[in-house]
């Protein structure tokens, strides 16, 4: 099999991936999307935490973005960022309590929606920023594989304690449909599959449900702050007369 013949492979696996998460979460989405489409009609903030090293992308990709809303609040917590050391950040993901820190330093209530994001939905810092996000009344949306923490042994030493799934606390669960180990192909003379479909997965879910956001808030009538490309022509003004209503609101900015 050559190199062409992998990636074709590879691209094949993505399409019918993402063509699954489309038609099978669909309903997930639309009812995840009329919770942010409730925040944004109000005004208020939707926070988006991917505690894990390469979770922490997905709250990335909406934040800050050409095409996004403007009311998603990224929560880029340094203790799980791979950009402060790769091994540190699967320590801190494994830390019990770490999570419930976080979600206190961001204060965050009763009247706040987070997004929280993570392909194999049971580590600690997950499960912990969780149950202290419920504790303090925040609506929930999860996205994270059903199938991966489900067939996660329950002694693993990345579970929280409780052992509980992310898909189990949320108000609305995302399903991500990641495999378990998260690479999806075999390549002749490597022992271990290559090429992970995580981060595909969670972007195109992230925008998907800003998309359905955009189009039930357009059908309300209501015309969200969206971002525009500051390398786009007219860019820096379009934004920049929004930026007032939102430096002071979200920490990241």
């Amino acid at each position: 099999m050559t190199g062409d013949d992998l990636v074709g492979d590879y691209l094949d696996r993505i399409h019918t991936h993402l063509r699954a998460l489309a038609e099978q979460e669909s309903d997930a989405l639309a009812r995840a999307a009329t919770m942010v489409a409730d925040q944004v009609a109000a005004d208020r903030l939707v926070h988006v935490f991917g505690p894990g090293g390469h979770s922490n992308l997905a709250a990335q990709e909406i934040f800050f973005r050409a095409g996004g809303l403007m009311h998603v609040s990224a929560i880029l917590d340094d203790g799980t960022l791979l950009s402060n050391g790769a091994l540190r950040s699967m320590a801190m993901e494994r830390t019990p309590g770490y999570g419930r820190v976080v979600i206190d330093d961001h204060d965050l209530g009763p009247d706040d929606l987070l997004i929280l994001v993570n392909a194999y939905g049971i580590n600690a810092a997950l499960i912990d920023a969780a149950l202290t996000a419920r504790d303090r009344g925040v609506r929930l949306i999860g996205v994270s594989s059903r199938e991966h923490a489900e067939n996660t042994k329950p002694d693993h030493p990345a579970r929280h304690p409780s052992g509980a799934n992310l898909h189990d606390l949320v108000d609305v669960a995302v399903d991500s449909k990641v495999p378990v180990g998260d690479a999806v192909m075999r390549v002749p003379g490597s022992a271990e599959p290559v090429a992970a479909i995580s981060t595909f997965a969670n972007a195109f879910l992230l925008n998907a449900l800003v998309l359905r956001t955009v189009a039930e808030l357009g059908a309300r009538g209501v015309e969200p702050p969206v971002w525009r490309s500051g390398n786009a022509p007219g860019g820096d003004e379009a934004n920049g007369a929004f930026l007032h209503r939102f430096r002071s609101r979200v920490r990241a900015l």
